[in-house]
């Protein structure tokens, strides 16, 4: 099996899943609790608290544990519109945001809030001046993808969080930071960031556990009530299996930085064998992230070739996994031609990929631009 959609999800890493075992046999006791059994579970939580705030540079305190980065993203987002509704009216966002944040400020929108979204250009970069220039007096929030899911473009939070302050010191900055986690070098506390969302099957932990940065002394409300789990921020039991599976993954991604280097490679092999493909057009900017590719091929439809490279165990995809095979918002949002659009293929690596994955990938494109043509003649 050829699989190239690490985007979507990763592999559960073994030692990861031996740890998610172990913890539901030996701290099954509620974290909460008062006696040894309890303290223990609260103990592997911390111990994973702990490792997953050193990976963004952060204190253990400002970090939450959540279901997923959808949920980080809606407690984000959401938290900050109701702090702010006294004074504030509008919301500044991109035109190529997740579904967890697209979908979440649209219904804001429906609630009364002002949105104002800055669109990617045709090479798939947001301009993050007009962000800026966007906020006024009476912007609640910003928000802004630190790596883009579906093209891969890497855009510099850490300056619009910094120039949106010296616009407007009340306005919330947000960063869905669930593509760039392990992949950019972060240190969220130097920066003004508020709040930055992170997923744990990204980075081949469990799916159902994310986790929130909420920055020290962030002016933010709570979307549900119940006990004080997570300062309050996220109540309900704690899921330590998978918290302690989180951190394992964590720590697995903390020591595997040559990957980097690997996945680069990987990433080059695919764009020069790409370029020997007659039709192929590139979607992603030059600049982008490594991890993800994305190119059309115009004439033959995404969904038709996703099937032929099926049948040859090799497995990728035509954008967000969350869009669940509807056009990308992300190429649509670019301005790219419907042509280009419903012919995208998505590829993206993670540093268990091979180059014989990626070479299992072009033989079995050049085949299909094969087959395909001969089936339209």
């Amino acid at each position: 099996m050829h699989y190239l959609d690490n985007a979507a999800t990763t592999r559960v890493a073994d030692e990861v899943a031996a740890v998610a075992a172990e913890v539901m046999q030996t701290h099954f006791a509620n974290p909460s609790a008062l006696y040894a059994p309890g303290a223990r579970a609260e103990a592997v939580i911390r111990a994973a608290r702990t490792a997953v705030a050193d990976s963004m540079g952060v204190r253990p305190g400002e970090v939450i544990f959540t279901a997923s980065g959808t949920e980080a993203d809606n407690i984000a987002i959401q938290g900050a519109l109701r702090a702010r509704s006294a004074w504030a009216e509008q919301i500044v966002v991109t035109g190529f945001e997740h579904p967890a944040v697209q979908n979440t400020v649209s219904a804001m929108e429906r609630e009364g809030w002002r949105v104002t979204v800055v669109r990617p250009d045709a090479a798939g970069h947001v301009s993050l001046a007009k962000m800026v220039q966007a906020v006024g007096s009476k912007t609640a929030l910003v928000a802004c993808m630190h790596v883009n899911n579906e093209v891969g473009t890497l855009q510099d939070v850490a300056w619009l969080a910094r120039e949106v302050k010296r616009k407007n010191s009340r306005t919330a900055v947000h960063v869905d930071g669930v593509q760039a986690w392990g992949k950019v070098p972060m240190k969220l506390s130097a920066t003004q960031i508020d709040s930055y969302a992170v997923s744990g099957h990204k980075i081949h932990a469990l799916k159902g556990v994310g986790a929130l940065y909420l920055r020290r002394g962030f002016h933010t409300m709570p979307l549900l009530y119940g006990g004080l789990q997570e300062a309050g921020m996220r109540p309900g039991t704690e899921n330590t299996p998978y918290i302690a599976a989180l951190g394992k993954a964590v720590e697995l991604m903390q020591k595997n930085r040559a990957a980097r280097g690997h996945i680069k490679q990987l990433s080059d092999q695919l764009w020069q064998g790409l370029g020997e493909l007659e039709g192929v057009v590139r979607n992603s900017p030059p600049d982008a992230l490594p991890d993800v590719a994305n190119f059309s091929l115009p004439g033959i439809r995404s969904e038709t070739m996703l099937h032929f490279l099926e049948q040859r165990e090799v497995y990728v995809s035509s954008g967000s996994a969350c869009a669940r095979g509807a056009a990308s918002h992300t190429l649509q949002a670019m301005g790219l031609p419907a042509s280009r659009v419903d012919s995208a293929i998505r590829v993206s690596f993670s540093a268990e990929n091979t180059a014989e994955d990626v070479r299992a990938l072009l033989e079995g494109l050049r085949q299909g631009l094969e087959t395909l043509a001969r089936a339209r003649r």
